[in-house]
């Protein structure tokens, strides 16, 4: 029972390290196929914008939508305004006619496109959330708005609402997020965003490919600490690992004591005795693993059912060997003092121990 025990304490803490290892990189990697999913080959954003979007962030004029639209090589631009609510959660402004030229079309599950300014479509994992339906009321940014449609997730943004009711709630009248802009050949990516930086009025701006917008917002997440916020997380599941391991190995050698002198008294070398009490504990730290991988398969389980829009997690097989190798060295160090300590006791006195 004392192992089971162990085992169980060991694999809380390696849940703990996957689930949030898989959160952070799930959630990137849905914001980035959101960006994708826009159908855009290159993202325009005033000088200061960043990759994560603020509040603060809606500074390009509106007019340059058709302006750019007009540019060589682009077939389509689409103006957005982004407030974020969730994390990285987004509600996105748009005209619906841009959103179609630029994706090719959403997809409606449910309702229909935008028939007022207080109108607003969600997609299918936003709705499942909140438990929302076509016809319904939700509020949102301290507005009520009338659901008129739901779409299959994976463009933009979980929310979309009128461009002009946003940038009226923000106080940003006539000013964007971003703007994505279609080619007719992806191939011509480069060489279109070293013309639109020669443009007069356009070399201050953020013009960003797809493949290097979605690269600045993994660097730019990593850079607001959630990579610090992993390693002390993972340096107390080490901890937990070590105190687990050796508060239980110290209770099994003094459970053992008797059993210890005999062996020592057949022969048994100091190594023998540690590489048991060692072997013991790797395999409550493999046996701990085991438990937290499942429990993390668990844990994606639950948020994919109660929060499917606002946190996604992924499994992520690469950090398996790594909570491994983490939860191996703190039994191992959690091992050595009662592993030491049993293989120093003198056969003579552990058999004449009570």
């Amino acid at each position: 029972m004392r192992s089971l025990l162990s085992v169980l304490l060991i694999g809380v803490p390696v849940t703990l390290i996957l689930t949030l290892v898989g959160l952070s990189h799930g959630m990137i990697q849905d914001s980035q196929r959101r960006q994708r999913g826009s159908g855009a080959d290159i993202v325009v954003r005033a000088p200061n914008a960043k990759a994560v979007l603020n509040q603060s962030a809606a500074a390009l004029p509106e007019a340059f939508v058709p302006r750019l639209a007009q540019e060589p090589n682009v077939v389509a631009a689409m103006g957005v305004v982004s407030h974020p609510i969730e994390v990285i959660l987004m509600v996105n402004g748009v005209n619906l006619d841009e959103v179609n030229r630029m994706t090719g079309g959403l997809h409606y599950l449910a309702g229909g496109k935008f028939s007022g300014p207080d109108d607003v479509i969600l997609d299918q994992y936003y709705a499942e959330q909140k438990k929302k339906h076509v016809g319904d009321t939700i509020e949102i940014i301290n507005h009520p708005w009338h659901i008129c449609g739901i779409v299959e997730g994976g463009v933009l943004s979980h929310i979309l609402v009128p461009l002009k009711t946003l940038q009226e709630l923000d106080a940003e009248s006539n000013k964007l997020s971003q703007i994505y802009l279609r080619l007719d050949n992806p191939a011509n990516t480069d060489a279109v965003i070293s013309h639109l930086k020669s443009e007069p009025g356009l070399a201050d701006y953020n013009i960003w490919s797809m493949q290097e917008l979605t690269s600045q917002i993994q660097e730019s997440v990593n850079n607001q600490g959630l990579s610090a916020f992993v390693v002390v997380i993972m340096s107390i599941g080490v901890v937990i690992g070590f105190a687990v391991v050796c508060l239980s190995m110290y209770m099994a050698v003094l459970q053992r004591t008797r059993e210890i002198g005999i062996l020592k008294s057949l022969g048994g070398s100091r190594t023998f005795i540690l590489r048991i009490i060692l072997t013991e504990a790797w395999i409550m730290g493999i046996g701990g693993t085991i438990l937290g991988i499942a429990l993390s398969f668990a844990a994606r389980t639950a948020i994919q059912s109660f929060q499917p829009a606002s946190f996604q997690m992924d499994i992520v097989l690469p950090w398996w060997p790594r909570v491994l190798a983490l939860t191996l060295v703190a039994a191992t160090l959690g091992a050595l003092y009662p592993g030491l300590n049993a293989a120093a006791h003198d056969p003579i006195e552990a058999l004449a121990y009570e």
